[in-house]
């Protein structure tokens, strides 16, 4: 479904024919591409492909949605508990996480990428400070002090700092949090050029939490020095992705200056990750341009984009997995649904 060829793309006007027609997030989708063992990552369209399995990855993710979700029903409760006992039974005995998991619920015998194990650090520290029932909230800070995290990517560090984040919120001098955002922050460093400040050669996935880990450092750490550096890089990033007066994120294949825009496909988690950046930088600074930021990425779900197509399915809460130069990838897996679902939470919270 196309919005009309008429509709106006200039960020103050959506705003006024849009924003009041966001729709809520909801959790049909994600249910069923729940069973017992886990979230299945990838559908065929809304059907669950069970031959790709489970990853830690969208089951961290779905747990950090679950444990946001304002009074969450009795049945996302029951989910919680299921992504959660995943991530669990994902950490190896010395501390690691494993990212792959059958459709028999074999594990894979390799440790998972770096971003996986940050952003299980992530999940975890969510579920110690947001876990809807007080178990819940023992077992996420038990799984991230079980955890010694490294890595040289700034990315996988930004996943980690925003779990440290969260536990440092419950308990401020936990020690162990307190070096992985000190241990983060080093590798997360700007350049000394104002024309291209991101600390990589190029944009590549999730951009937003770069500049969101930097405001979480400096907030919790009381360093204005960070906060400072993370509103000047997530507005670097905003005039970036946003060149035509709406969204155009960077797509799968990243982008660097001098290639092409819009590119294509455009991935949700980017949204995603800018929405959660901005709503923290409204938090933190109270500049109404932030709050602004976050209903725009939410319209970007429902038509403010480069094809001007609904991603978002607001009678299941699925969405497609790509923006694409024809349309969109009406296949709609877990990483997508978790993202849009991300986002409208944040919406919700703003009416």
């Amino acid at each position: 479904m196309d919005l009309p060829r008429s509709a106006d793309t200039s960020l103050g006007r959506l705003d006024m024919s849009l924003r009041r027609d966001l729709p809520e997030p909801r959790f049909l989708h994600l249910s069923r591409m729940t069973d017992h063992r886990g979230l299945w990552e990838h559908s065929r369209y809304t059907t669950p492909r069970f031959e790709h399995g489970y990853c830690t990855d969208d089951n961290a993710r779905a747990l950090i949605v679950i444990a946001r979700q304002p009074d969450p029903s009795p049945q996302l409760i029951a989910m919680a508990r299921i992504y959660l006992n995943f991530i669990r039974d994902a950490q190896r005995p010395d501390g690691h996480f494993i990212n792959r998991r059958s459709s028999s619920g074999a594990w894979s015998t390799h440790v998972g990428s770096d971003d996986s194990q940050g952003r299980a650090l992530w999940a975890a520290g969510t579920a110690a400070r947001r876990g809807p029932e007080p178990w819940m909230r023992s077992a996420g800070l038990q799984i991230f002090e079980k955890c010694n995290f490294r890595s040289p990517s700034p990315r996988a560090h930004a996943f980690a700092m925003l779990g440290a984040g969260e536990v440092l919120e419950v308990l401020p001098e936990h020690g162990h949090a307190q070096g992985l955002l000190e241990q983060g922050v080093s590798r997360l460093i700007m350049r000394n050029d104002p024309h291209w400040p991101w600390p990589e050669e190029r944009l590549a996935y999730d951009n937003a939490r770069i500049p969101e880990a930097l405001l979480v450092a400096g907030s919790i750490l009381s360093n204005e020095a960070l906060v400072a550096a993370g509103i000047t890089l997530l507005e670097w990033l905003v005039s970036a992705e946003a060149p035509r007066g709406h969204f155009s994120f960077t797509p799968a294949g990243g982008w660097t200056r001098g290639e092409p825009r819009p590119g294509f496909d455009q991935q949700p988690v980017e949204a995603a990750a800018m929405a959660d950046a901005c709503m923290r930088a409204w938090h933190l600074t109270g500049d109404q341009r932030w709050r602004d930021y976050v209903g725009r990425v939410a319209e970007w779900f429902i038509g403010a984009n480069d094809r001007r197509a609904l991603l978002y399915d607001p009678l299941t809460g699925g969405c497609g997995d790509g923006l694409m130069p024809d349309g969109i990838n009406q296949n709609q897996g877990a990483e997508s649904t978790l993202a849009a679902l991300a986002v409208l939470q944040h919406a919700a919270t703003l009416r």
